[in-house]
C-alpha cells in the first residue's frame, strides 16, 4: 500500500501573506494619516541632525539590503561561484541589519511628520514607506511558509528590495541631490 500525501493549495497561503503585508502597509498609512504629526525632531542617535541620521541610516539599510540581495543569489547558485558554508548567516544578519537600522528613520518619518502628499515625490515615498514593512511582513510570512512554490521568496525579496530602494531614491538620494550628503 502506498502512502499519499495530501497537497494543500499554495493559493490561499500566498493570498494570506499578501493580505497581512497588505494591511500593515494600510494601518500604517492610515496611522500616518489621522494622527496628529508631533513635527519634533525626535531623536539624533548621535548624528549631526534628525536629517542626517534619517540619510545615513536610510542609506547604512540600502547597503545591507544590497547584500542581502547579493548573498541571496549567491546561495542559490546564480553567481558563478560556489557558495560558502557561512553564507546563508551572512544573508540573514544583513537582512536583520537592513530592517533594524531602518526602524528609527521610519519611527521619525511616521510619528513627526505623518503620511504625507505635499508633492509626488513626497506622496510616492509616504506610499512606499507603508509599502516597504508590508512587504517585510508578506517576506517573513512567506519564509516562514512550507511548500510554498519556488518563486514566492525570490519574487517577495525582490519587491521588498525595489521598494526599499525607491523609498531611497525618494527621500534620501533626493536629499543628497539638493543638499549634500550631510555631515556625521
Amino acid at each position: 500500500m502506498e502512502a499519499r500525501t495530501i497537497e494543500r493549495p499554495t493559493a490561499p497561503r500566498l493570498l494570506v501573506a499578501v493580505g497581512l503585508g497588505a494591511a500593515v502597509a494600510l494601518t500604517l498609512g492610515i496611522y500616518g494619516r489621522v494622527h496628529d504629526p508631533s513635527q519634533d525632531l525626535v531623536f539624533t542617535l548621535g548624528f549631526s541632525s534628525t536629517i542626517a541620521m534619517k540619510v545615513w541610516l536610510a542609506s547604512i539599510a540600502l547597503a545591507f539590503a544590497v547584500v542581502q540581495v547579493v548573498t541571496a543569489l549567491w546561495v542559490y547558485g546564480r553567481l558563478p561561484w560556489e557558495s560558502p558554508p557561512w553564507l546563508g548567516t551572512v544573508h540573514r544578519i544583513s537582512g536583520r541589519v537592513a530592517f533594524l537600522v531602518s526602524l528609527p528613520v521610519a519611527y521619525h518619518c511616521l510619528w513627526s511628520l505623518g503620511f504625507q502628499h505635499t508633492s509626488t515625490r513626497v506622496l510616492a515615498h509616504s506610499l512606499l514607506g507603508c509599502a516597504f514593512y508590508g512587504a517585510f511582513v508578506a517576506k517573513v510570512t512567506i519564509v516562514r511558509s512550507k511548500g510554498l512554490p519556488g518563486i514566492a521568496l525570490p519574487l517577495a525579496g525582490g519587491a521588498m528590495f525595489a521598494i526599499l530602494v525607491f523609498a531611497w531614491e525618494t527621500s534620501a538620494l533626493w536629499f543628497i541631490g539638493e543638499n549634500g550628503f550631510p555631515d556625521v
